[in-house]
């Protein structure tokens, strides 16, 4: 499973790649595998990544039936979760750079953050905005379908479509802040 679109080799559906652990208020209080933040519930942290094209439409994906979370569910964000030791810039722009298979993005910019909190998950999750002009080659190891969307569209298929959970937690919250 390689990604022919980034320098670096990629393993975007690794369990054993390592997470810091944080507490309701976002603090690093150990860090683990990603197979056993899931399996045990721990707290980790996630960068959502609303990207836009030079016509203001909204890039939305549907997720490969081999992701960990969510699998097969459609997302209007790029992103994932944030490294141990990363920060939330450098996960957002090197979690969009792969998922568009683009280089040269320029940084996202950061709007909010919130806690996502469910009986089977939970991560702090920091929301970007960014626009991207160039032509896009997502990884096809982590999306099978993509488009970008007029914002109308993306309204219409909200009660259509099987979304990412916290996706569409981050989204109404992004449209609440708009309005």
């Amino acid at each position: 499973m390689t990604d022919h679109h980034s320098q670096q080799p990629q393993q975007p559906l690794n369990a054993d790649e390592l997470l810091d652990v944080v507490d309701e208020n976002d603090r690093v209080v150990g860090q683990a595998p990603r197979g056993e933040t899931y399996a045990r519930r721990l707290r980790t942290r996630c960068a959502f990544v609303l990207v836009r094209d030079a016509e203001d439409r909204i890039f939305v994906h549907r997720r490969t039936p081999q992701k960990l979370v969510f699998p097969s569910h459609y997302d209007m964000f790029v992103g994932g979760v944030v490294g141990a030791g990363e920060t939330y810039d450098e996960a957002a722009l090197r979690e969009a750079e792969e998922e568009l298979g683009v280089a040269g993005l320029p940084q996202p910019e950061r709007l909010f953050s919130f806690l996502y909190e469910t009986p089977e998950h939970t991560w702090w999750s920091a929301v970007y905005e960014v626009r991207c002009t160039l032509p896009v080659a997502p990884q096809e190891s982590e999306i099978d379908w993509h488009a970008f969307l007029a914002e109308e569209e993306l309204t219409r298929r909200l009660d259509e479509w099987p979304w990412t959970p916290d996706g569409l937690a981050a989204y109404r919250r992004l449209v609440e802040r708009r309005a």
